[in-house]
């Protein structure tokens, strides 16, 4: 396939499997319309909340899959820089759905699936400072937001080349850009933790 053919595809596809609304796919199956309940957003912190850890889990899992699965295509099909590109728009996908009227989620699940394709050994220490922050604050956005401001230094300590820096800059801008309303309620006292215990959990919740 010639790369006229390819980056234009590759794009496409990016897009399309980002935008897979996978938290709302858990709460149709649920009889739930997860844009209705909690924060109203379509992400994983919001499935956790609603619609319990297991199902968080799940959907926290298909998608990191989706980033992983836009930039193993592009790897495949094109050179680089082109699968740096695919991550942006996988991530822009989850964040503006065509599905649902271009109302998403943050990108943060999606944004480290790509991490991991195109740099394991970071995708690596993002997940356990992730996880390590999910649990001891209960703040998702905390960890998400700290993960973000990571990963452009730990990039270049691992030597990234200039295009990869200039990717690991705009992901982690976008995804701070996306939790600024997080931040806010970060600041006020407001912001909401998440429960990590299984319990039961209703629409209403």
């Amino acid at each position: 396939m010639s790369q006229l053919i390819a980056v234009p595809f590759v794009l496409a596809a990016a897009y399309l499997l980002g935008s897979i609304p996978n938290a709302w796919i858990a709460g149709q199956l649920r009889g739930i319309e997860i844009r209705d309940v909690g924060s109203g957003s379509v992400g994983a912190t919001n499935v956790f909340r609603t619609l319990g850890t297991k199902t968080g889990v799940a959907v926290m899992v298909a998608d990191v899959l989706k980033g992983v699965l836009a930039v193993l295509l592009a790897q495949a099909l094109t050179d680089n820089p082109w699968p740096l590109f695919a991550a942006l728009v996988a991530i822009l996908g989850h964040a503006f759905p065509v599905w649902l009227t271009f109302r998403g989620g943050k990108g943060v699940a999606v944004g480290l699936g790509a991490v991991m394709a195109l740099f394991p050994l970071a995708g690596v220490f993002l997940i356990a400072l992730w996880v390590t922050l999910v649990v001891t604050t209960r703040y998702v956005s905390v960890a998400s937001i700290v993960g973000a401001l990571a990963f452009p230094p730990l990039a270049l300590v691992l030597g990234a080349s200039l295009s990869e820096m200039i990717f690991a800059v705009v992901a982690s801008a976008a995804v701070i850009y996306f939790h600024r309303a997080n931040i806010g309620r970060l600041i006020r006292g407001e912001e909401l933790r998440i429960e990590l215990r299984r319990r039961k959990t209703s629409p209403a919740a």
